[in-house]
């Protein structure tokens, strides 16, 4: 099974259309919908157990959106920039959350925001909006990693027997997971201010030549 462009048909390269109301958005939205109840069962329930299908769910919708989106040729603008935008809020959030209940370090959460706090900055210096760059494959090995290594750090919290060899694949998976983060960070950087140098410099020419006008 492939998991990088699943769904595509063979020889069919997939349209981009404009619209906002499709399936796959609306799996995008739904997973971002499950972070609010995540954060419930953690926080206010201490319902691990419950927390950790939530986890599972969110991660399998991850796949299934873009999926769906390739095979039903439902691929849009609006879901290119809304799936990335609503892993990195999911991923974010959930930290959060397991920092509150103690499962995680602040560092932890730090290592996932700094590289995301450079990447929003360097967009809205050079775009002042998304820079609309395409996935990496690194950054969706990135995220897989994390979707893996969180449900399995939860689990770990469950009262059952191997839950220190539980917590150990967490964290083998999180750490490569943070070092992917840091690398596709990096990636993006490079293309942000490569796409963004010639756009910024347009728009200052265009304010040059107002102002003497």
């Amino acid at each position: 099974m492939r998991f990088f462009n699943a769904g595509a048909r063979p020889g069919r390269e997939p349209v981009e259309t404009s619209a906002v109301v499709t399936l796959p958005n609306a799996i995008t939205v739904l997973r971002f919908l499950g972070v609010p109840l995540f954060m419930w069962l953690v926080l206010a329930q201490r319902e691990y157990g419950w927390a950790v299908v939530v986890l599972v769910i969110l991660g399998g919708t991850d796949w299934v959106d873009g999926y769906v989106a390739r095979r039903l040729g439902q691929v849009s603008t609006l879901g290119r920039v809304l799936d990335p935008a609503a892993d990195r809020l999911a991923l974010i959030a959930v930290a959060v959350t397991l920092v509150l209940a103690g499962v995680v370090q602040w560092w932890y959460l730090a290592a996932l925001l700094v590289p995301d706090l450079v990447l929003g900055t360097a967009s809205l210096f050079y775009f002042r909006s998304h820079p609309d760059l395409p996935v990496s494959k690194v950054g969706k090995v990135r995220t897989a990693l994390l979707l893996v290594g969180t449900p399995l750090l939860v689990v770990s919290k469950l009262a059952i027997p191997g839950s220190a060899v539980y917590a150990a694949i967490a964290w083998v998976f999180l750490v490569l997971g943070l070092i992917g983060h840091w690398i596709a960070a990096a990636n993006y950087f490079r293309a942000i201010v490569a796409k963004g140098r010639p756009v910024r410099e347009s728009r200052l020419g265009d304010s040059g030549r107002e102002g003497v006008r």
